[in-house]
């Protein structure tokens, strides 16, 4: 991410552009209303029933472990990306990908030699576990999240080594679990940003098309469109406490947002989608008010 100084003059410029900037933040303060009221409106959670798909064992230090991996399409699915795209994202940042799932508390069941164990229920939108029922690669990495999500929830440490059971789809029940409700469309798209406008050569890089919205109250989301990439090789991009600068090698592209709020820099993330788009993720400092 960028350091702040390095673009302080660009800063200072932007902030001569009052009237626009303030129709901005307008928006995003009625975008982060509407936000609010839909949370207060609705119900936090819905119960969902999730439907078998295959067990894992495994074990801990209090004995034997199985993990259902189970689905439910009230489950959002992770980001639409190719298994290369994936694998190129994982390599530069394995915290930019998350595969949304619903992780079960324990329940006690008896194994097939009747002794007691321990089952979790975890829980993968139905479409990509279709999906990952195609791909070893997938399941892998599903299986490895689960893992690690129920190391993390319940403060477990379990044996790295696991086996997927034959013709068992699961082990004891399936509970009902409760998920948090789908969030709301977005709310508003905010168009495009204050963005520097600098004279330059015809063969100069262009300025690409910028929309960017309030995803949540401390979440802003932002869409970038690079139809002439076909990958994020050789793009830069730069965030400081609220402007966003990004460019690259190829000098196709070059994009200078001045953004009215202030960004953690150090949490944004950035990933490219096969859909030559660079979506960008940016939580807030503190939510608009």
């Amino acid at each position: 991410m960028a350091d702040s100084k390095l673009l302080v003059p660009e800063l200072n410029e932007a902030e001569t552009m009052g009237a626009e900037t303030a129709r901005f933040q307008e928006l995003l303060l009625q975008a982060s209303k509407e936000i609010q009221q839909a949370q207060t409106s609705r119900p936090e959670s819905t119960q969902i029933q999730p439907q078998p798909g295959f067990c894992i064992k495994t074990n801990s230090s209090q004995g034997k472990v199985f993990i259902n991996i189970c689905h439910s399409p009230s489950i959002p699915p992770p980001a639409d990306m190719t298994e290369d795209e994936l694998l190129q994202m994982l390599e530069e940042d394995q915290a930019a990908f998350r595969i949304p799932m619903s992780l079960g508390e324990a329940h006690a069941e008896l194994d097939a030699k009747g002794q007691g164990c321990t089952a979790y229920d975890v829980a993968v939108n139905s479409d990509f576990y279709r999906r990952m029922q195609n791909s070893d690669f997938l399941r892998e990495l599903v299986i490895t999240i689960a893992r690690e999500g129920l190391e993390d929830k319940y403060s477990l440490q379990l044996n790295p080594e696991w086996r997927i059971l034959k013709n068992r789809p699961f082990l004891g029940s399936i509970s009902q679990q409760n998920i948090r409700s789908k969030q709301r469309p977005r709310i508003q798209e905010l168009g495009n940003l204050n963005t520097a406008d600098f004279p330059r050569p015809e063969e100069g890089p262009e300025k690409p098309h910028l929309n960017i919205w309030l995803e949540a109250p401390d979440l802003l989301l932002a869409e970038i469109d690079l139809p002439k990439l076909d990958g994020a090789q050789g793009l830069s991009l730069e965030i400081g406490e609220n402007h966003l600068v990004m460019g690259g090698s190829q000098q196709l592209y070059h994009l200078d947002a001045y953004i009215p709020l202030r960004i953690k820099s150090d949490e944004s993330r950035a990933a490219f989608h096969r859909k030559r788009r660079l979506m960008v993720a940016m939580p807030l400092l503190s939510a608009p008010s």
